[in-house]
């Protein structure tokens, strides 16, 4: 049986996995991330990537080291977690009555006594907000949910309301593709509810 790590300290991507069954330990990477890439799919491959390698580099044999990182990306342009409540408000006011895209790659290596195995995927989703005033955009920033969230809002928080419609894997937008991640895994012969 091979120990599974999550290389975040995400609570939501913790509570996804434990939904899904999966027993595992979390050891969030302690290294400084550098996006080194443009293009929001390939940012976040391979800042998963490097969560994952670096908590890799610290265990040892029989291991499988889930490391994983979303963004929010609108018209081409990154929106990370804002660094103060204004920005969370111009944020918002960006999002409300347009689509925009929700990224999170993830890198998991498989490390056995003979070999080691990197694989790394991402996965999108659109998602709507309803037009949305600047009034009820301010009542949600004061609540300080969206602080530490990239796109300045939280899928399962009060600005859910706000959703008009979901492209793709709602899970995704948490923080986690855990069907990807099943199937990924599947691929490669792993049950992640299997192991220890």
């Amino acid at each position: 049986m091979r120990q599974i790590i999550l290389a975040s300290s995400s609570p939501r991507r913790r509570e996804l996995l434990e939904k899904a069954g999966v027993h595992f330990q979390v050891m969030p990477s302690q290294e400084e991330e550098h996006i080194e890439k443009k293009e929001p799919a390939q940012i976040v491959e391979n800042l998963s990537w490097q969560k994952a390698a670096s908590v890799a580099s610290k265990t040892g044999q029989d291991v499988i080291v889930i490391g994983s990182d979303t963004l929010v990306a609108y018209e081409g342009r990154v929106l990370g977690k804002p660094r103060d409540e204004e920005e969370a408000v111009e944020t918002l006011k960006l999002l409300q009555g347009n689509t925009h895209q929700v990224y999170t790659g993830v890198t998991v290596i498989v490390r056995d006594k003979e070999e080691e195995i990197t694989k790394t995927f991402s996965r999108r989703t659109d998602v709507t907000f309803y037009p949305v005033d600047e009034k009820e955009i301010r009542a949600y920033v004061a609540t300080g949910d969206p602080m530490d969230k990239a796109g300045s809002y939280d899928i399962r928080g009060d600005f859910s309301v706000y959703i008009k419609e979901i492209y793709g894997d709602y899970n995704n937008v948490v923080g986690l593709p855990v069907s990807m991640l099943f199937w990924e895994m599947k691929q490669l012969g792993i049950d992640l509810r299997g192991e220890k």
